[in-house]
């Protein structure tokens, strides 16, 4: 089971605290997967970038929530983006990337609890074909 709150509380403290997050976490993408950057060679302005953050939170958001409509996002996801190049073993990394970067913003206060809520969605998104 998922705690939902422990994952808004991290959400709306990363907000609060740090604004959007998007630069850090493709930073963080980026970092460990390289060659997922040409992907976004056409995005000059960060609007494909903006879109796919937002479209994450809303996934991650209602998987949390247990909403059927996030998980048929991600279905439809996964198999649009191999049509793009994202090899399948690489499609969740997106949503690692935001984990890691949040428990690096938040420092302490990420604790055991809160990681185990984290481990818990993350490994329920990947489940999801």
């Amino acid at each position: 089971m998922i705690d939902t709150a422990s994952i808004i509380a991290t959400l709306e403290t990363v907000a609060e605290r740090h604004g959007d997050p998007a630069e850090k976490v493709y930073s963080r993408l980026f970092q460990l997967h390289p060659q997922l950057e040409r992907l976004f060679v056409l995005d000059r302005d960060g609007g494909v970038r903006a879109s796919m953050m937002h479209t994450s939170l809303e996934c991650l958001i209602g998987v949390a929530e247990r909403s059927l409509a996030a998980r048929n996002v991600i279905s439809a996801a996964r198999l649009h983006h191999d049509g793009y190049g994202v090899p399948e073993g690489q499609f969740d990394a997106m949503f690692i990337a935001m984990r890691d970067t949040f428990r690096d913003m938040l420092g302490e206060e990420w604790t055991p609890a809160t990681d185990a809520a984290w481990s818990g969605l993350l490994a329920e998104i990947a489940a999801i074909r």
